[in-house]
């Protein structure tokens, strides 16, 4: 990529929440940024819970107050599994930097950050952009330049992809793919009548097939089921017949209590987990989801792409290539990482090393180891130290050699 100077102008194709972000942290530092808003919206939209590491983000963007006043205060996580549950509170986590979070209506999340992005300073153009490959570069339509004008004069020196799972620049040029392990479908709704362990608490919870999330929101609770694409469409002919069969069915959900009620329209994701291999070419860079997306059980969607925004952003300001490899190697490095933590979710040592945890803090030696791991182990969850090799490395480590004579079978997403 070519040195980007102090003038170089930059167009962001795509304002969802890292495109946004990026707009606003190059509008503040004197770039001229264009942000193109396709304006079209799906009406849900996974991503509804927040790890406690966006909230620095949302407080550096101008947003948290915001947020604060739409969004249910989230103090910690739940899990159910088939034999008993657990809870943590993110504020009972040892050197935490932040101790809650949000659940968060995503529309207006991010018309939030869409404003912010207007305050900054970025020109926002209500319009699809459309661009073609041009060898190595991007070329935008002039149609799009011209529903720029007059703050485009030209081609932009700099065009990002911020398209989400559309992907648009990794179609272009057929990048390469890291695929998740797994090829299960997510429905999700809202509904009413739907219990809580805990009040705020986002609730995952282990199903006879697959998994579930509970995400509580003002007035509804948002309900999740991932699990085989096959075996779900055996509920029905329509994602709502399915989705409606499979929350009257399941065993696990019946011993929620309650009468769930879904209040909303049904949405289904089938590739939720997939990163391209490379994140930036000769005049192009792509970043959020359009870079990589993991599987949603550990809420890390918004932070993975505020963070890769944030970086990439750092990675402009620098203007040399040394500074987008950094950029490239930084978000493939997060999303590596929740990926590998996501695999213990499945595999079931991830709980077992919670049972075996439990068991150890019986005795003065686990109490005295458990002073470091709780350290490093919960902050990978809140995702303050998920880019921390130490702290991941750890959690791999005792995944893998810790489970005592434990077997992680017991505790697998079916």
């Amino acid at each position: 990529m070519p040195t980007l100077d102090r003038d170089a102008t930059v167009a962001v194709l795509g304002a969802g929440p890292a495109g946004c972000a990026l707009a606003t942290w190059l509008a503040r530092a004197g770039r001229r940024v264009v942000l193109f808003d396709a304006g079209r919206r799906p009406p849900l939209v996974i991503g509804e819970s927040l790890v406690p590491a966006i909230v620095p983000f949302l407080r550096d963007l101008g947003v948290e107050d915001e947020v604060r006043g739409y969004s249910t205060f989230k103090p910690g996580a739940t899990f159910v599994l088939r034999d008993g549950q657990m809870s943590f509170r993110f504020d009972e986590v040892r050197k935490a930097t932040t101790t809650y979070s949000y659940n968060v209506p995503r529309d207006r999340l991010d018309r939030s950050l869409l404003e912010a992005a207007r305050r900054a300073g970025a020109h926002v153009v209500e319009h699809t952009a459309r661009f073609a490959r041009d060898g190595a570069r991007i070329a935008l339509a002039e149609e799009t330049i011209d529903a720029a004008r007059p703050f485009l004069s030209g081609p932009p020196d700099l065009v990002v992809d911020a398209t989400g799972r559309a992907r648009a620049f990794a179609r272009a040029f057929d990048l390469p793919t890291i695929e998740g392990g797994r090829k299960d479908t997510a429905l999700f709704a809202h509904c009413e009548g739907v219990p809580l362990v805990v009040e705020g608490n986002v609730h995952t919870d282990q199903l006879e097939r697959g998994w579930s999330w509970r995400i509580p929101l003002p007035g509804r609770v948002s309900v999740g089921l991932v699990l085989d694409g096959e075996f779900i469409r055996g509920f029905g002919d329509t994602i709502e017949e399915q989705y409606d069969r499979y929350l009257a069915w399941d065993p696990a959900i019946k011993a929620w209590g309650g009468e769930p009620k879904r209040i909303s329209p049904v949405l289904k994701y089938t590739n939720y987990q997939l990163t391209a291999t490379q994140a930036f070419g000769e005049n192009w860079a792509i970043v959020g989801d359009a870079f990589g997306f993991v599987d949603p059980v550990f809420s890390s969607g918004l932070l993975i792409a505020l963070d890769s925004a944030h970086a990439l952003a750092r990675a402009i300001a620098a203007g040399t290539d040394a500074a987008f490899e950094r950029y490239q190697a930084h978000t493939l490095r997060h999303l590596r990482n929740w990926q590998q933590v996501v695999g213990h979710f499945y595999d079931g040592r991830l709980f077992t090393l919670f049972r075996v945890g439990d068991r150890m803090r019986q005795m003065w030696l686990g109490r005295l180891m458990d002073f470091h791991f709780a350290k490093h182990l919960p902050r990978v969850f809140t995702g303050e130290a998920t880019t921390k090799r130490y702290s991941v490395g750890l959690l791999e480590f005792m995944c893998r050699y810790g489970l005592m004579d434990d077997d992680p079978a017991d505790l697998a997403v079916r």
